[in-house]
């Protein structure tokens, strides 16, 4: 789960913090945190075949672990993947050693140079190790998905009400968001393929 806003200080600091990919035409950048998670991102993955979208999943190491033949039908079906860390570490209550071991662990199973904090929590002397070997991927939208006081309807405008090209936008493939993510996931779908967004992969190297 990612409960951070994009923190405007955070931004300015750590330069090398992805937060949108603006100016990308019409392009629009899904994303996927805290899976694989059994039945929940099968769903995923068939709306995104079924509206033609494609979306990167930040995965899990321990959920990678639990359930590799999903992990594997991510990619095999045209999907990004990213490192989510081995066990969704806090990194404000991690010391370096910690977080970024924990990152490696994930790292033998997830095998990609993009990387998402858990939570959105990082520190800049975290992230000046971090973007050693990874392209770290933060957000610019927020869906609140894994929020189970709102509904499905509010999620929806929570994404729609700010999306623009270039935007990056997040939801959860967890058994925690699975309410609001089955409702609202099919309306943002339909959405962005009415006014002519391209769904497309975070890209690993430069925008």
């Amino acid at each position: 789960m990612s409960n951070a806003k994009p923190s405007g200080l955070l931004s300015h600091v750590i330069k090398n913090m992805t937060w949108n990919f603006y100016g990308s035409h019409r392009n629009i950048y899904l994303t996927f945190d805290d899976g694989p998670t059994p039945v929940v991102t099968k769903h995923v993955l068939d709306l995104l075949d079924e509206f033609g979208a494609r979306a990167t999943f930040f995965c899990l190491g321990r959920n990678v672990d639990k359930y590799p033949e999903l992990y594997r039908q991510i990619i095999t079906s045209g999907h990004a993947v990213g490192n989510h860390s081995y066990s969704h570490i806090k990194g404000f209550r991690s010391s370096n050693r910690h977080y970024l071991d924990d990152i490696e662990l994930a790292d033998n199973l997830i095998h990609s140079r993009l990387f998402r904090p858990p939570y959105g929590q990082i520190f800049p002397w975290q992230a000046r190790e971090v973007i050693h070997n990874y392209r770290i991927i933060m957000w610019d939208i927020l869906s609140f998905d894994y929020n189970s006081s709102l509904t499905g309807t509010r999620v929806v405008r929570n994404v729609i009400s700010k999306v623009r090209p270039g935007s990056i936008i997040v939801f959860h493939d967890s058994e925690k968001a699975r309410k609001n993510l089955y409702a609202a996931l099919p309306e943002v779908l339909g959405f962005l393929k009415e006014n002519h967004y391209n769904m497309e992969l975070i890209p690993e190297n430069g925008k």
